[in-house]
């Protein structure tokens, strides 16, 4: 039986490479997983009123379909969050709550991207946004940035095209942790509102910045089309309890059709999970004191694994803002053919798994992505076993 030509469109590199982790489990040797940004797989709890919260809606039977457009006071809160602490103007008929970011993102493609469009994204991307927007026939086109972190104004203009349907912005930035400044926000935002250009913008890693303010694109925002995506995955360390949520610029008419037709893909998959969405509130409404905690821990993990990188011969990197990634570049020197081939040959030779640069599109390649959330004693042990790997090879 055929399978559809358009799901070979869709890749996914950071599991992919799980594929090749399962041969090396067979050989029976430890494997360090530096590969996926899960936090909560490591020392990070979901915090305890979050889990009370979840156990006491199945105790008191919350469990039936809620809102095909999610539960109305967690829509409430998002509006708070969004529009009264960054600024995006909003009300709750404007927010659909998803299970997952992932879900939100697969909602707008198929809302907006038809057969040759073009979607902009930003050099490196997180591959769902690649995936998705291919899958639904569109095309992508990267953009560069630059070496201090700001997005090449002039590459994205060169790159818009009569096709161009959305420019796509990952802010905190996954795979490199770069964090766009409002100056960039803004000027991305008018060359989209001079091209007629939706802005998706993913804030999923909002709290997790490091040394300077953030800026939500609802800040720069005014009356363009642009679409948020956010969750509560990574801030509230709820990454397997999956809810996101998109929201639509409440003062851009240009959404109006998106508005009126992206929840009968809500009606059609019935509802998100009510038990999740009621902790998803309390994360909202409490205590907020895991933050700093996290953050701290973070940030000790972020500079150990750039220094000990910057310390290795033939590996170079720039120290992340945000979220918990780092992304190196490989100084080949004839020893590898490509970054999918240096980071399979780390694995069976040290145990360690990465995921390769290029599988987060063109601009990545010649890197690898490091996930830094382990603790610093799995980390030290990481970092020598890829420095002694890469010393052995030169």
């Amino acid at each position: 039986m055929r399978v559809s030509d358009r799901i070979s469109r869709v890749e996914y590199a950071i599991r992919d490479v799980m594929l090749h982790a399962r041969e090396y489990q067979k050989t029976g040797k430890e494997i360090m997983y530096l590969n996926i940004g899960d936090p909560v797989a490591f020392d990070f709890k979901t915090p305890e009123h979050i889990k009370r919260a979840l156990a006491d809606a199945l105790v008191n039977d919350n469990d039936y379909y809620t809102d095909s457009e999610g539960w109305a006071e967690l829509r409430r809160s998002i509006v708070s969050k969004e529009k009264g602490k960054k600024g995006l103007e909003l009300t709750s008929e404007d927010i659909l709550v998803t299970n997952g970011v992932s879900e939100g993102l697969d909602m707008v493609m198929g809302s907006i991207v038809e057969d040759g469009d073009q979607v902009l994204l930003p050099g490196p991307y997180y591959p769902p946004y690649s995936s998705y927007a291919k899958y639904y026939g569109g095309s992508i086109a990267e953009f560069a940035i630059h070496t201090d972190g700001t997005p090449n104004l002039d590459d994205i203009r060169k790159k818009i095209t009569p096709k161009s349907k959305a420019i796509c912005i990952i802010n905190p930035n996954n795979p490199t942790g770069e964090v766009f400044s409002y100056k960039s926000l803004k000027s991305i935002v008018d060359i989209a509102a001079e091209n007629n250009l939706y802005i998706i913008c993913d804030e999923i890693y909002d709290e997790i910045v490091f040394d300077e303010n953030f800026d939500g694109i609802g800040s720069v925002a005014k009356d363009t089309p642009v679409v948020l995506l956010n969750g509560f995955s990574k801030t509230y360390l709820m990454t397997g309890l999956r809810c996101g949520y998109v929201c639509m610029n409440y003062n851009s008419r240009q959404l109006d059709p998106l508005r009126q037709n992206i929840f009968k893909l809500a009606r059609v998959r019935i509802a998100s999970n009510f038990p999740v969405q009621i902790a998803a509130n309390a994360a909202l409404h409490g205590p907020q004191d895991h933050l700093p905690i996290m953050l701290q821990k973070l940030k000790n993990r972020r500079d150990l694994v750039y220094n000990r990188l910057n310390e290795i011969e033939g590996l170079e990197c720039t120290k992340p803002k945000g979220a918990f990634y780092m992304f190196p570049r490989i100084d080949f020197k004839n020893k590898w053919n490509n970054d999918l081939e240096f980071v399979i040959e780390l694995l069976n030779s040290t145990g360690v798994l990465t995921v390769h640069g290029s599988g987060f599109g063109s601009m990545g390649t010649g890197h690898f992505r490091i996930v830094y959330l382990p603790q610093e004693e799995i980390l030290n042990k990481s970092m020598d076993r890829i420095e002694k790997f890469i010393k052995d090879k030169h």
